[in-house]
């Protein structure tokens, strides 16, 4: 009888363990983080909240001019008369095709220039000079030779946005590439894995973080040149439409204009964190 109460106890202490080990393992899931992002994702926009609430009442209180820059309310009035003649949705449209067609051009570019570069010796010394040299010309100094070589169309407006896009996300795709931990590649080579094995198993899944982070930062400049290339000789988009305004002093729109770039930038940056979370979601939580 005294043997079954001690098999009985020692069952339920291994059973007690193996439950600690489990909830010990559903703490270290990825899936046990996503109530505390999603709390993160809504704390992030207590801040600009904030800021909004301090402009409005600054511009009720006089601090900040009207004629300098309009209010949140001035700027929501200005956003309901454009939605509602369809001038908003038309420019917006037009923008974010831009901006989405030299996103995927700059992409592709520096992903392939930069794999070139991180995996062989030769390319390294061929391609990464003359990128250095260029990335040193600002780009947006560029818009006059655009315009001569591509002329006023739609052209030179992705081409600039894809320009913007290269540089961020090269230099940082190298870097990660040749960042790798060296002790991780000796293991592959350990193992049995040629030069396209260690590319696809250790250096590249090694260098997202790197890559995102680069994709993060293109991404920025992307807005930052589709805003300049949309107020040379545009016809259309949101760049037009601030041009557009400054002409008739409607400071409403004008600030409208900045805050949509800025609401376009917050959004796809909040997109790649979620991408990034997902496709790094094997590194340990912070």
């Amino acid at each position: 009888m005294t043997q079954v109460v001690l098999d009985r106890r020692a069952s339920g202490t291994a059973v007690e363990g193996s439950g600690d080990v489990t909830a010990e393992a559903h703490r270290g899931s990825p899936w046990s983080r996503l109530p505390r992002l999603r709390a993160g994702s809504w704390l992030r926009l207590i801040s600009p909240l904030v800021i909004l609430g301090l402009w409005q009442v600054l511009s009720v209180r006089g601090v900040i001019p009207e004629e300098k820059l309009s209010p949140p309310t001035q700027v929501w009035a200005a956003a309901q008369e454009l939605w509602s003649d369809g001038s908003l949705q038309e420019a917006l449209a037009i923008s974010l095709q831009r901006v989405g067609l030299g996103l995927v051009l700059g992409v592709v570019v520096a992903v392939s220039l930069a794999l070139l570069v991180g995996f062989f010796r030769v390319a390294d010394l061929a391609i990464d000079p003359p990128l250095q040299m260029l990335r040193t010309v600002p780009f947006l100094g560029l818009i006059p030779l655009f315009v001569v070589w591509f002329g006023i169309g739609e052209e030179p407006k992705i081409y600039m946005v894809a320009l913007g896009v290269l540089f961020p996300l090269y230099l940082n795709l190298v870097s990660a590439i040749k960042g790798v931990d060296p002790k991780l590649i000796e293991a592959g080579r350990s193992v049995g894995l040629g030069r396209i094995g260690l590319a696809r198993t250790v250096i590249l899944p090694g260098s997202m973080a790197g890559a995102l982070t680069g994709f993060r930062l293109s991404l920025g400049v992307a807005w930052l040149s589709l805003i300049v290339a949309e107020q040379i000789n545009a016809d259309a988009g949101l760049g037009y439409l601030v041009m557009n305004a400054r002409t008739y002093f409607r400071n409403d729109i004008i600030v409208l204009g900045l805050v949509i770039y800025a609401l376009l930038g917050l959004i796809s940056d909040s997109i790649v964190r979620g991408l990034e979370s997902y496709l790094l979601r094997w590194r340990v939580a912070r």
